[in-house]
């Protein structure tokens, strides 16, 4: 089977919309992804550096109000702290509405979808009330910048941000026989070093053992960050001599960053490393079992560029195994929300304007009720792809309650379902969907219907 736009724009896009034509061929999805980004520009999010000096002073409030709690001015301390704090979410919240912005609009939905998926491969969590809704923040500084650029870049990118060495305690981690560490208080943390090798680069099933795991979390050590200077190469805790990973040799001239450089950049082009992001990448977009000739492609394709990304989502959209069996996926609930939103071109500037509360009503509760609660994934593993997962009965009952109320909340008139129906999947709707449509006895029941259907649901 070859390129057809209409399963360009749901398999690989945001879904199909009223205002945005879909791509005509994998030339055009490539040329977009390697465009300018548009989405980014007209909602923008800002990057996690520039949280910084508000962090600093949301904490520096904080310390104030717990040293003078006991004190005379607890109440106003209090006050101060939480007004900064208060203010401090409701920035941070704004990147929820943003992102549906883009999704709504964007002329690039596989650009979207991509800096999902590899927020997702590179998960984080915020564990704490600075960092809880940043997520999105450390994407657009760490992830967003090389999605059609070479794997190496965003590892490196992404291992020394400070939010993957918060959430993987990495900013603990001291070599045990470091001038810092042989006072023996605190020791070395293998959390980072074994998600890298097992999550981000060679994968699960690679020839790697629990050694190749402890020398890499000793090679890792110096790496740290804090609020003033966000990320830091600490030399006083780093474990000295060299470290042995995958039979590579890497250090043993004092502490040097540059060895962790060479050794990320080494796990990056590394064979079993294409293996895994090839399964992965097919898996996400293509079956949740892809075919073994696309993943053998994509893998091939990575190793002859260095990991060059784009050339092998090139190697995917080519591959004729690509647009077969379309409906092999099951959308996740945030690709399910946005999809929905783009099919009714609801106008981003309703979501600009949601509190908390509005968002937490709408769009978040919803989400959390299908089992995708927003940037709270249940460990460093991301979400899972499987359709198992997300069609379960409880996941399907939110689905559907959503399907038959959101349109409405957004909308004060919605359009015909006929209409909407050849909107959000074109030639790719069976006659029984069309005739429920058609029969339905109000637009809302009607835009619900097709909302709700498996070939909404899937792609």
């Amino acid at each position: 089977m070859s390129f057809r736009p209409d399963i360009a724009a749901i398999r690989f896009g945001e879904g199909l919309s009223p205002d945005v034509a879909p791509p005509t061929s994998v030339e055009a999805v490539m040329a977009g992804l390697r465009g300018p980004d548009r989405a980014a520009a007209a909602f923008p999010i800002p990057k996690f550096d520039s949280l910084r000096s508000k962090m600093q002073e949301v904490a520096e409030l904080r310390r104030n109000y717990r040293r003078g709690r006991d004190g005379p001015d607890a109440e106003k301390l209090q006050d101060i702290f939480r007004k900064a704090r208060g203010e401090y979410n409701r920035e941070l919240l704004k990147s929820f509405a943003a992102g549906l912005g883009r999704s709504i609009t964007t002329q690039d939905g596989f650009r979207e979808r991509l800096a999902r998926f590899w927020a997702d491969h590179f998960t984080v969590v915020g564990k704490d009330a600075l960092t809880r809704f940043a997520v999105p923040h450390y994407v657009e500084e760490a992830i967003r910048p090389h999605v059609a650029g070479r794997f190496e870049d965003m590892l490196v990118a992404v291992v020394t941000h400070p939010m993957m060495l918060n959430y993987l305690d990495q900013t603990s981690s001291i070599g045990p026989n470091s001038q810092f560490g042989r006072g023996g208080k605190r020791g070395l943390n293998e959390n980072l070093a074994r998600e890298l090798l097992e999550l981000h680069t060679v994968g699960v099933g690679a020839a790697y053992s629990q050694t190749d795991v402890r020398q890499m979390a000793e090679l890792l050590t110096g790496l740290s960050a804090n609020l003033k200077n966000g990320f830091t190469f600490r030399p006083r805790i780093v474990e000295p001599g060299a470290e042995t990973v995958l039979g590579r040799s890497f250090g043993g001239g004092g502490p040097n960053i540059g060895d962790i450089h060479a050794a990320l950049k080494f796990l990056a082009t590394h064979e079993a490393t294409a293996a895994h992001i090839a399964q992965k990448l097919a898996t996400h977009f293509v079956a949740d079992d892809p075919d073994p000739a696309l993943v053998a492609a994509m893998r091939d394709r990575f190793l002859a560029t260095d990991g060059d990304l784009a050339e092998v989502y090139r190697a995917m959209l080519e591959h004729p195994a690509s647009w077969a069996s379309f409906g092999a996926k099951v959308k996740q609930p945030i690709d399910f929300m946005t999809s929905t939103m783009r099919a009714l071109a609801a106008p981003p500037a309703v979501f600009e304007r949601y509190n908390r509360r509005k968002l937490t009503a709408y769009l978040g509760g919803p989400l959390a009720a299908m089992g995708q609660p927003w940037l709270r994934p249940g460990g460093p593993d991301g979400w899972p792809e499987e359709a198992e997962a997300w069609i379960t009965p409880q996941g399907l009952a939110a689905r559907l309650q959503w399907a038959m109320s959101a349109p409405s909340v957004v909308f004060r008139g919605l359009p015909d379902p006929r209409t909407f129906l050849d909107t959000a999947l074109g030639e790719l709707a069976d006659e029984r969907l069309a005739f429920a449509a058609k029969s339905a006895e109000t637009r809302r029941e009607g835009i619900g219907l097709v909302l709700a259907s498996p070939a909404f649901q899937r792609r």
